[in-house]
């Protein structure tokens, strides 16, 4: 299956008070692999680079001033997501600056039914833990020697790498039919994994099942989260 790792650069936080996108960078994978087709763009935002900002990714106001307006290359981006599933770290924020962008050339909003947040996903598998990029680069050895600061393209290849941890890492394809049996080897010797006895206690409670319930309806029947929810 195709999808495409994104991820932006930005003059601030909030689109909707005049902060703009100044790059983007996206990473083509097929079943989780890496194809080697990339996007990347350098973007003008028609405003100053404020400090802040400036010390994240390091992009300056006179570097950015001779690249494209956003109008200039949202063909080319549009093309190359087509229409397959979007993996973003903090969708929200990625999704957002995007969409302001496209309202202001009359284009159609990106749809979070195509998302899948891969903030989401280490929230589900490490509760209680702090999941920002770093920290799950860390938790996985992925080395981030390359990234002295924020890079659209450059935290695309990495997140590529941390989906596939989410998704189950080397062993992703990995498939055992229930009547095969699981064979641990330590040290030489074979051993067969304890059973529980019983199951453990759900660890959420109803309140944030039911939370849980309404947020996925909000995503509609055909949204790709609910690929990664059955059966929860």
């Amino acid at each position: 299956m195709r999808e495409i790792v994104l991820d932006t650069e930005t003059t601030g936080l909030n689109p909707l008070t005049g902060d703009r996108l100044v790059e983007i960078g996206c990473v083509e994978i097929f079943n989780r692999i890496p194809t080697g087709q990339v996007y990347h763009v350098y973007l003008n935002p028609q405003r100053d680079m404020p400090v802040e900002a400036f010390n994240v990714h390091g992009l300056s106001s006179e570097f950015l001033a001779d690249k494209p307006l956003f109008a200039q290359v949202a063909d080319d981006f549009l093309a190359f997501i087509a229409g397959d599933p979007l993996v973003i770290h903090n969708a929200a924020f990625d999704i957002g600056f995007l969409n302001a962008e496209l309202a202001k050339i009359g284009r159609p909003a990106l749809t979070f039914d195509r998302v899948i947040d891969t903030l989401s996903l280490a929230r589900r598998r490490h509760p209680g833990a702090s999941n920002r990029l770093d920290d799950l680069m860390n938790r996985y050895g992925i080395n981030s020697s390359r990234r002295t600061k924020h890079g659209a393209l450059l935290d695309s290849e990495l997140l590529a790498e941390v989906y596939a941890e989410l998704c189950g890492g080397k062993q992703t394809a990995l498939s055992l039919t229930a009547s095969e049996a699981t064979v641990i080897v330590i040290e030489g010797q074979v051993a067969s994994p304890m059973q529980r006895p019983r199951p453990l206690a759900p660890r959420g409670n109803e309140a944030e099942a039911a939370a849980h319930a309404a947020f996925i309806a909000t995503l509609g029947e055909n949204a790709i989260w609910k690929d990664y929810t059955a059966g929860s």
